[in-house]
């Protein structure tokens, strides 16, 4: 199985001046053109305008969030929602219509055509991919609410100094429900769209071990999460998650989730006791580390494949996969990797 591509147009966010990204091909670039687009992390909202989110989040994000993230967008900060009985007035057109707001207006239909030019390349790809005889692994993508939170809003730094504050985090909390029912709405289409595969991937970014306690975790990484994932087992969807980074001490949290509806990634765990904690419970994958792939000998590559093989295989719920995506490597080596599948990767 494939995961479906679906990326981003760089001139759409070169249009709108995205400040979160850098990616190869853009003005004045670092990131080599084989490369994958970098994450430019910085702190989009201050500890003091918690309330502002939570009170007024479009507010927020049109006279605060679209402008430090989009600068060319700024204008949009002039729209102001006025009372129902307003509406029809001279009151709602100034802030609506003046000419910088019409401006935007244009280079906002220009970003969008230059997306839709990238969804219809990424549509053909993967539909040239599935033509080969490989299903899609996933048709929708969310996060865990503490994620969006830290990637969007404070950063981990930011994060890790609101950690620190027993105000802060009541605030982290009501943010991260918050954002938990805006995904869960975004995600109601799968009850009404029949898709070949149902399941919604999940990159897990900022709950690594040390990046907070396990009462810190529980309370606004998982919890948050997990009412996204009972909403999709809901709606008859599988969770696709993937745990980024080193997880082992997290893997008893994680089996807190009814038997046989959730598939679990890993990048950085002991897979033989991944295996234990969660037999009859969860579908695991993971977790060969794909700098293998790009440094390793071959027949190092053939030893850690064999060893996952005979550590999580027995029994089933083992899917074999690496530790992320593979970019860089080694053709011998994948070559390796598949031969071993195919020779000890059956019963």
């Amino acid at each position: 199985m494939h995961t479906l591509v679906g990326c981003f147009s760089g001139k759409a966010q070169e249009l709108a001046d995205n400040q979160i990204l850098d990616w190869p091909g853009k003005p004045g670039t670092k990131v080599p053109d084989h490369s994958i687009y970098q994450v430019l992390e910085r702190e989009y909202m201050t500890q003091e305008e918690y309330p502002e989110l939570l009170n007024d989040l479009t507010g927020f994000m049109l006279h605060k969030y679209i402008p430090r993230m989009y600068p060319n967008l700024k204008a949009l900060s002039h729209i102001n929602f006025l009372p129902v009985n307003m509406l029809f007035t001279s009151y709602a057109i100034p802030c609506l219509c003046d000419q910088e707001i019409l401006e935007t207006y244009r280079l906002l239909s220009e970003i969008a055509a230059e997306d839709a030019k990238a969804n219809a390349a990424f549509a053909r790809y993967n539909q040239e991919v599935t033509d080969f005889g490989v299903p899609g692994m996933c048709t929708g993508m969310s996060e865990a609410p503490y994620d969006i939170l830290g990637d969007y809003f404070r950063g981990t730094m930011g994060l890790f100094e609101d950690l620190t504050d027993e105000d802060m985090q009541e605030y982290m909390e009501q943010a991260c429900n918050m954002f938990a029912d805006q995904q869960i709405q975004a995600l109601q289409y799968y009850k009404y769209v029949d898709f070949p595969v149902r399941q919604v991937f999940f990159p897990l970014h900022k709950g690594v071990d040390g990046f907070m306690n396990a009462e810190q975790y529980e309370r606004l990484y998982w919890k948050p999460l997990k009412k996204i994932i009972m909403a999709l087992i809901d709606m008859n969807v599988t969770p696709f998650i993937f745990c980024e980074g080193s997880y082992k001490s997290r893997l008893e949290q994680l089996t807190d989730v009814p038997k046989g509806k959730v598939i679990y990634l890993f990048e950085n765990v002991d897979m033989k006791e991944a295996k234990r904690i969660f037999e009859g419970k969860a579908c695991i994958m993971g977790n060969l580390p794909i700098s293998m792939l790009t440094y390793a000998k071959k027949e190092d590559v053939v030893t850690a494949t064999r060893k996952l093989l005979d550590d999580c295989m027995p029994g089933g719920g083992y899917i074999f996969s690496f530790g992320g995506e593979v970019d860089d490597a080694l053709p011998e080596n994948v070559d390796a990797v598949f031969e071993t599948i195919e020779k000890y990767g059956k019963y």
